[in-house]
């Protein structure tokens, strides 16, 4: 059941990443988007696998995780490198 869920979970945070590029929620490009998705979700994963932390279920441990991932963390460098490409 776990290898299930884990790479259910996969597929939901993949899914979870074009949808923010697609809507202009994020402006990293499509592959980095989809790495910090994914890296999220393995994060959230082990979290549930090693310490029984979770949000829900694996889906939406996935959501959660990849969406936050997404807003939070590459949105400062976006914004220098938007801003030094403006510059050029």
């Amino acid at each position: 059941m776990g290898f299930f869920a884990f790479f259910g979970s996969l597929m939901i945070g993949g899914a979870i990443a074009v949808l923010f590029e697609r809507l202009r929620i994020t402006h990293n490009g499509l592959v980095p988007s989809i790495i910090i998705a994914l890296g999220a979700v393995v994060v959230l994963f082990m979290l549930r696998a090693l310490f029984h932390l979770s949000f829900g279920s694996p889906g939406v441990d996935a959501i959660i995780g990849s969406a936050a991932a997404l807003v939070l963390i590459p949105a400062d460098s976006a914004r220098r490198r938007r801003g030094r490409n403006r510059r050029r």
